[in-house]
């Protein structure tokens, strides 16, 4: 009985080592990189702050940059507004969930409520419904997983990150981290909100977004943001569409594969 208890535990828990192993990421199609030649996906969870999202959204316009913005459901309802604003400055809105939880210690039933909370948040503040969903910490559930696609969400990681949410983190030292032998297709995951993380902590982060556009740009790599979820692959997407979910209208469709829920 308890090597049954524990193979089912370990099944449980096996997709949260995602983000540590990119042959597990492939094995369970949760995409950690996009498939272009040409740019790199900008990627901020946790906000919107009412402070940290400005502060990257300056710096990303300076630059001509765009990125994609994973928003938890309970700051949107703080700050529709800074959403909406993300939405009509050209930025993607995708789904972070709607509380900031590790989904290990959730039910499939719990995970699902809190998605639907999180993307409704979203959908209300911007008019678009996300297609994206990456869980808090990067942490999947095997249930959590099966869930995330039973409602349409297409899953998704990250290839390169830069430790931003610490309080000793620094400017140069973000931009080493998410920059150093960067490569076309990567995803690159940092923080522009402290709800969660080092008070303070997005202060880092926006001081180092001119310190990696330039590197991007020295490496004739493009920020933007992520592909449509209806390019997936196997390990990744391919560009074929600019990101953002859709219209409120389009709930309900399977946004890993662009068909409808069976």
């Amino acid at each position: 009985m308890r090597t049954v208890i524990a193979g089912c535990a370990a099944a449980w828990s096996l997709p949260a080592l995602a983000p540590l192993w990119p042959g597990l990421r492939c094995t369970l199609r949760i995409p950690g990189r996009i498939h272009d030649d040409a740019v790199v996906c900008l990627t901020f969870d946790d906000g919107p702050h009412p402070q940290g999202t400005p502060a990257v959204m300056e710096a990303l316009d300076r630059a001509g940059a765009k990125a994609t913005f994973f928003c938890v459901g309970e700051q949107v309802r703080r700050e529709p507004s800074l959403a909406a604003e993300l939405v009509a400055a050209g930025h993607a809105v995708e789904l972070h969930g709607d509380r900031h939880r590790n989904q290990l210690r959730l039910s499939p039933v719990a995970v699902a409520d809190d998605l639907r909370r999180g993307a409704e948040a979203i959908a209300e503040a911007t008019g678009r419904w996300p297609g994206y969903h990456r869980p808090p910490y990067g942490i999947f559930s095997a249930g959590s997983l099966a869930a995330t696609r039973r409602l349409g969400f297409a899953p998704l990681l990250w290839s390169r990150w830069g430790r931003d949410w610490r309080r000793d983190a620094t400017p140069e030292e973000i931009a080493q981290l998410v920059s150093a032998d960067v490569k076309a297709g990567d995803i690159l995951l940092l923080h522009d909100s402290d709800a969660y993380s080092a008070p303070g902590s997005w202060r880092a982060t926006a001081a180092a977004l001119p310190l990696i556009i330039d590197s991007l740009a020295r490496q004739q790599l493009v920020p933007a943001t992520l592909p449509s979820p209806k390019g997936a692959t196997r390990c990744g997407w391919s560009r074929d569409a600019p990101s953002g979910g859709g219209s409120v209208s389009g709930q309900g469709r399977d946004a890993s594969s662009g068909e409808g829920i069976r």
